[in-house]
């Protein structure tokens, strides 16, 4: 089932927008609806959490996966016999962290420009790659206890910062049998939805958020409701608000972080998405604390407006990376 257009003078069709919510609803939703059901769409088997890049692969397999999965990255060698003592124990809790992360091995032998690029100076030298923004973790080999540690606060900073919230792991795939089709719904919601995108073509935005929010209670996987929901949730933001009035706050005010964010609401609601990824991002990057913070999580907020796919999300994603760090 697909989300439905939405009829609002001036609006861009944000349901024609694809597959928004996706990496949510694989990471989080589909990853706890998986376990329950024994496997599901958007899974991967646990040989796929281990791959080998090499320099023709490494934008896709590195740089694109790390846009729905931090990817941690072992440089290492045949002769290298730390190498030998780290990069097993990198393998093991790959599995164990069940889709957390994904662990990119790299022979530095045969991939002398990545080792270059990384600016490495000796091995084994293990980093991360976040939204396409590389992370050094640590270098040597390490005890179990410190790796544990640095990959426990790549996960918080991948899922708290970005959104990221790892693969779904199904025991019973094959290697390379991933899917991205999002998990179809597990109930019978289309009275429900019906009644939402009723409600949204009548303006109600706040009738529409609670219809996406009843389904979202029972199927928390359904992805034409975690889209509406999305939708409905920014129409229902703009819907008050006076365009001009937002437009000249932010412009008088570029230090006033809830002017930033309304006029980002309006910037893409506008069908400006660049405008208003772009808006975030400075004010993530000139501001701290709290203020900080609000930016960043209107930002992943319409990052799932737009979808994990679109291409603006990955470059957006990218120059978060680069204002956090």
């Amino acid at each position: 089932m697909q989300p439905r257009n939405m009829s609002m003078s001036g609006v861009v069709d944000l349901a024609a927008v694809k597959a928004a919510q996706e990496a949510k609803a694989k990471a989080e939703q589909t990853r706890a609806e998986a376990a329950r059901q024994g496997g599901g769409a958007g899974a991967v088997s646990p040989a796929d959490l281990v791959i080998d890049v090499d320099e023709a692969g490494f934008e896709q397999e590195v740089l694109q996966r790390s846009a729905e999965v931090p990817v941690v990255i072992d440089f290492w060698a045949e002769w290298c016999q730390p190498c030998k003592q780290l990069s097993p124990v990198l393998e093991r809790l790959a599995l164990e962290y069940d889709g957390r992360f994904l662990l990119a091995k790299i022979d530095v032998d045969a991939n002398q420009m990545l080792m270059q690029q990384f600016g490495v100076q000796g091995i084994p030298a293990v980093f991360a790659v976040v939204a396409g923004q590389a992370l050094p973790l640590f270098q040597g080999a390490a005890g179990e206890a410190q790796i544990r540690q640095t990959l426990d606060q790549l996960v918080q900073v991948a899922e708290q910062r970005f959104g990221l919230t790892g693969l779904t792991v199904d025991p019973d795939a094959g290697p390379g049998d991933a899917q991205t089709t999002p998990a179809e719904p597990v109930g019978p919601y289309d009275a429900l939805l019906e009644a939402a995108v009723h409600a949204l073509d009548a303006g109600d935005f706040g009738g529409a958020v609670q219809a996406y929010k009843n389904v979202l209670a029972d199927d928390p996987g359904n992805p034409e409701a975690q889209l509406g929901l999305a939708q409905a949730e920014l129409l229902q933001r703009v819907g008050g608000m006076d365009p001009q009035q937002v437009r000249r706050d932010a412009a008088e005010r570029p230090e006033d972080v809830t002017a930033q964010i309304a006029a980002a609401d309006l910037d893409l609601v506008g069908g400006h998405v660049e405008d208003a990824f772009g808006r975030l991002i400075d004010t993530v990057r000139r501001t701290a604390g709290d203020d900080r913070d609000a930016a960043r999580v209107r930002l992943l907020e319409l990052f799932d407006v737009v979808g994990p796919d679109d291409p603006r999300v990955a470059a957006a994603r990218r120059a978060l990376a680069r204002a956090l760090f």
